[in-house]
């Protein structure tokens, strides 16, 4: 160990063979291809533009806090990739629904062209989610496990503020860019609604729910044998 490593303090992750990370990953891979769907249409509430899965995505960021904070930054790591697999597997599978020959009756083929409307464009909201999920949680994650790294189980609260304010900061820019055109924002201003108060409302849920994010992961902590039986990371 190099000598200015010394003085830092322990640092404990949990294994992640438990059913806690496997069922946080699920959960987060699940609001992941939902808030894709959802995405697909804007919203209007009197002058603010938003999509329909505002009201999923910041749940997303409390998941990848909770596991880089108790099973590291590798794992999570591991959970935003089989995000982005369930996503792209989500796609292939609607283009196959889309594809797959329907009845011909007027019922089949409305039901058809509203698959198409409803489904189709959602591989452009997967990108524009999958580029602003890999900015916005590297940055989540890379924050998290450098406040840990620095002040071990101290200071939570301040790096899960500190990591939602700048990630959700990265994905909102990123996401509100690349989908804005496929829910029909066209203008300037428009898009500086959608991605103002699409930032506003994600860190608003996330700040609200803290004191219980924070509640959960030392419930979790509690539960994991591991974390206080595994070696502290170096």
């Amino acid at each position: 160990m190099c000598p200015e490593h010394l003085d830092w303090p322990i640092v404990r992750y949990a294994s992640i063979g438990s059913g806690n990370y496997a069922t946080m990953v699920a959960m987060m891979a699940v609001v992941v291809i939902l808030s894709s769907i959802g995405a697909s249409k804007g919203v209007v509430f009197g002058p603010v533009i938003t999509d329909g899965a505002f009201f999923l995505f910041p749940l997303a960021y409390i998941l990848g806090d909770m596991i880089t904070e108790i099973y590291g930054p590798r794992a999570a790591k591991r959970a935003i990739i089989t995000g982005f697999v369930a996503s792209i597997a989500s796609v292939l599978i609607y283009a196959v629904v889309i594809a797959l020959p329907g009845f011909t009756d007027d019922y089949g083929t409305a039901h058809q062209q509203a698959l198409e409307l409803a489904l189709g464009p959602v591989w452009q909201i997967v990108l524009a989610s999958m580029v602003g999920y890999a900015g916005g949680q590297t940055t989540n994650s890379l924050i998290m496990w450098t406040g840990k790294r620095r002040h071990s189980e101290k200071r939570l609260y301040q790096r899960l503020a500190s990591s939602t304010g700048a990630g959700e900061a990265v994905d909102t820019i990123l996401f509100c860019t690349i989908a804005a055109p496929v829910i029909g924002i066209t203008t300037v201003n428009q898009w500086l609604s959608y991605t103002f108060f699409g930032y506003l409302w994600k860190i608003l849920v996330q700040f609200a729910l803290m004191p219980i994010t924070g509640h959960v992961i030392g419930w979790v902590k509690k539960k994991e044998p591991s974390y206080w039986q595994h070696e502290p990371a170096a």
